[in-house]
C-alpha cells in the first residue's frame, strides 16, 4: 500500500517509526496496519505470542519489520523488546499505538507537529496522548483508573498529566532504552513515564481522539493488573519521597545557592500569598508532629493532594533538625500535660515513668501535645508569612 510522501519525509526526517505491539486482535490488527501504512512505512509489530490468526495476517505485511515472541510475556515486554529494535534500525523515535482499533492514525500528525516545534530546543520529550478521559462514552473503569494513576504520577513526580494510561505515545529511545525497567504487563507504561520524568525528561499530555467499540477486544485483567499497578506505586511513593524529590531539591539548592534559590524558588513564586504561607504551615506543622521518620513523606504526599509549593513546605519541614527534636518533644509533652489537665511539669525526670502505665500515659501527653503545638506554631506562621509573601508580591507587581 502507499503511504503519502509528505508524511513519509516526515517521519524520515525525524528519524521516527511506529511501533505495533499486538496479542490476539486478530480482527483489527489488519485495518489497523492496512490504515498505518497510509503515513509511513517505517513500522515496527511486535507479535506477542498470539494464539489466533495473528502470524498469517503478518504474512500479508512482510515489507515491514515483524518479530514474533513464541509465547506470550506481556505487552510491556513486546513494547521493550521493540524499542530495542527500533533504535537498531537507527530510528531515534518510535509512536506506539495498540492493535485494537481504538486510536485514530490520522492523530500520527499531532506527534509530529509537537516533535517538530520541541525538537530543536529539548529533544528529550515524551508524548502522551490525551484521551479527554472525562467526556461521555468512555467506560467507567477506565476513568476511574485512570484518574488514580494521574494522582500518584502527580504525587511521585510533581507533573500534572490528564492521561496517563493511554498507549498512544512519542518515545525518544536514546532516553527510554538505557533506563532498567522491571515490568512487564500494563504497568511497564507507567514505570517507564515515571522513571522518564526522573530522568527530567519533558513527560506532556496532548489531545487525541479514541474510539471505544462494544466487542473490543481487551487483555486487562482488572484485578491483577489494578494489582500490580498498586504495587508499582507504592514503591514509588517510597523511592520518590526518601530519594527522588529530596535530591531533585538539594540540587536545585546547590546549583543556585541559597540567596538564589529562596529569592527564585520562594519568594518570586507565581503562587498566591495564603497558597504559599499554607505550603510553610503544613511544613512546620508536619515537621513538628509525632510520625519521626515519616515527615519528607508526608510533607510530599499532603503537598500534592493540597496542590502546595513542595519545596517550601519540604523546607520548613525541616524544623524538626536534631538540635531541636528534644525541645519540640520536651514542649510537645508539656502541652500535651497542659491540655489534660496536669499544668505544666517543671521538673520533669526519666524516673517519673517507672511503670507501663505512666509511660503510655506520657506517651499520650506527648502525642495530643504534640499535634496542638504543631497547629499552633502553623497557625502563627501562616499568619507571619501571609504577610511576608503579600508585602513581597505587591513589590514585584510594582517593579518596573
Amino acid at each position: 500500500m502507499n503511504n503519502s510522501p509528505i508524511y513519509q519525509s516526515r517521519f524520515e526526517s525525524l528519524n521516527c517509526c511506529i511501533l505495533v505491539p499486538t496479542y490476539n486482535n486478530q480482527k483489527s490488527l489488519p485495518s489497523v496496519l492496512q490504515d498505518l501504512q497510509l503515513y509511513t512505512k517505517n513500522i515496527v509489530v511486535v507479535n506477542d505470542g498470539s494464539t489466533d490468526s495473528t502470524r498469517a495476517i503478518l504474512e500479508n505485511f512482510t515489507h515491514l519489520e515483524i518479530k514474533h515472541f513464541p509465547e506470550n510475556r506481556g505487552k510491556g515486554a513486546a513494547l521493550d523488546y521493540g524499542f530495542k529494535v527500533a533504535a537498531d534500525l537507527g530510528y531515534d523515535y518510535a509512536i506506539t499505538i495498540d492493535s485494537d482499533g481504538q486510536h485514530y492514525p490520522d492523530d500520527l500528525g499531532v506527534f509530529l507537529n509537537e516533535l517538530e516545534e520541541k525538537k530543536a530546543d529539548d529533544p528529550e520529550i515524551l508524548l502522551v496522548g490525551d484521551r479527554n478521559m472525562g467526556r461521555d462514552g468512555i467506560p467507567g473503569k477506565s476513568s476511574l483508573g485512570n484518574k488514580f494513576s494521574s494522582f500518584w504520577f502527580l504525587v511521585v513526580t510533581g507533573l500534572q498529566l490528564s492521561d496517563t494510561q493511554s498507549g498512544y505515545r512519542l518515545y525518544p529511545l536514546h532516553v527510554v532504552n538505557p533506563i532498567k525497567l522491571y515490568t512487564n504487563k500494563f504497568e511497564y507504561e507507567i514505570e517507564i513515564l515515571v522513571k522518564a520524568s526522573w530522568r527530567g525528561v519533558e513527560v506532556k499530555n496532548i489531545p487525541i481522539k479514541v474510539l471505544y467499540e462494544e466487542n473490543r477486544v481487551t487483555h486487562f485483567r482488572p484485578f491483577w493488573d489494578i494489582t500490580r499497578i498498586v504495587l508499582l506505586y507504592m514503591w514509588f511513593v517510597l523511592v520518590s519521597f526518601f530519594y527522588i524529590h529530596p535530591r531533585d531539591k538539594y540540587r536545585q539548592f546547590r546549583d543556585k545557592g541559597f540567596k538564589r534559590f529562596w529569592s527564585e524558588d520562594i519568594l518570586i513564586s507565581t503562587e498566591p500569598a495564603h497558597k504559599k504561607a499554607a505550603a510553610v504551615a503544613l511544613g512546620v506543622f508536619v515537621g513538628m508532629s509525632p510520625f519521626w521518620g515519616f515527615h519528607t513523606l508526608l510533607v510530599f504526599l499532603l503537598a500534592a493532594i493540597f496542590r502546595l509549593n513542595k519545596v517550601i513546605a519540604f523546607i520548613f519541614s525541616n524544623i524538626s533538625i536534631p538540635p531541636l527534636i528534644p525541645v519540640i518533644i520536651y514542649a510537645s509533652y508539656q502541652m500535651g500535660s497542659l491540655l489534660v489537665g496536669n499544668g505544666v511539669d517543671w521538673e520533669l525526670q526519666l524516673n517519673d515513668f517507672d511503670s507501663g502505665a505512666e509511660v503510655l500515659q506520657g506517651l499520650g501527653q506527648y502525642i495530643l501535645g504534640s499535634f496542638a503545638l504543631a497547629g499552633i506554631a502553623a497557625l502563627i506562621l501562616w499568619i507571619v508569612f501571609y504577610f511576608l509573601f503579600s508585602v513581597n508580591n505587591q513589590k514585584q507587581v510594582v517593579k518596573p
